[in-house]
């Protein structure tokens, strides 16, 4: 009578399937595990910073609006850091004033330099929203990449074990498979929420611009018709 062969357990777990993988695929499934980490930290982040940056704008809109001079708005606003709305009202009232401060005779220009001033601000505000999601967008769009060059590693050295045991059944071929999977999954994990909320964040940043750009409209036309007053 023939004994029996016995074939050794294997952990198919995910954590089992992580250890029992090829080195290289280990470290691409490192790599996919620490991008998507940083992903969803960047995720937080973000997530406050808009829904902060959205009350600041909708309380200083609130206060613009009231009726409350410009000068007390401006001396209450100049003493702090300020982001957004507050920070194009202020540089555009601190132009506004270094020209009257400095004796100028002629106010010919000073809407233009206004103009620019507010720009460059809204320039900067946007860079700072902005900052960070070019790691969202290079996750969601190289982390599936990634993945598949590990799964193409995984699989060439099942294929390699195959060949060397000389054993084809479905216990011998399917771990090293899975293993290989395995490092797409961890991929498109990483990748699939950094396009998803790159995508919506961009959204929010365009929102945002679009609204500090019409705030600076209005505030422009208010100082044009103060500067067609006193010429």
């Amino acid at each position: 009578m023939n004994p029996e062969v016995v074939t050794p357990a294997l952990d198919i777990s995910l954590w089992g399937l992580f250890w029992q993988a090829h080195l290289v695929v280990k470290a691409v499934m490192i790599g996919l595990m620490a991008a998507s980490i940083w992903v969803w930290a960047i995720v937080i982040d973000k997530t406050i910073l808009f829904a902060r940056t959205k009350r600041q704008m909708d309380k200083f809109e609130q206060v613009f609006w009231s009726g409350q001079s410009l000068e007390e708005l401006y001396r209450n606003l100049s003493t702090r850091p300020n982001n957004s709305m507050a920070a194009l009202f202020v540089a555009a009232m601190r132009e506004w004033k270094r020209t009257y401060e400095s004796g100028a005779r002629s106010l010919q220009g000073l809407t233009q330099r206004i103009d620019k001033v507010m720009d460059v601000t809204i320039s900067r505000e946007v860079e700072r929203l902005e900052s960070k999601l070019l790691v969202l967008a290079t996750v969601g769009s190289a982390g599936p990449f990634i993945g598949l060059f590990g799964t193409v590693w995984g699989i060439m050295t099942s294929f390699q074990s195959i060949a060397a045991s000389k054993n084809t059944s479905l216990a011998v071929v399917a771990p090293g498979i899975a293993e290989a999977l395995f490092a797409t999954a961890i991929g498109l994990v990483a990748a699939i929420p950094a396009t998803i909320f790159y995508n919506k964040f961009i959204s929010q940043v365009n929102r945002t611009a679009s609204r500090m750009e019409g705030f600076a409209d209005e505030f422009s036309a208010i100082l044009s018709r103060q500067v067609d007053e006193k010429m």
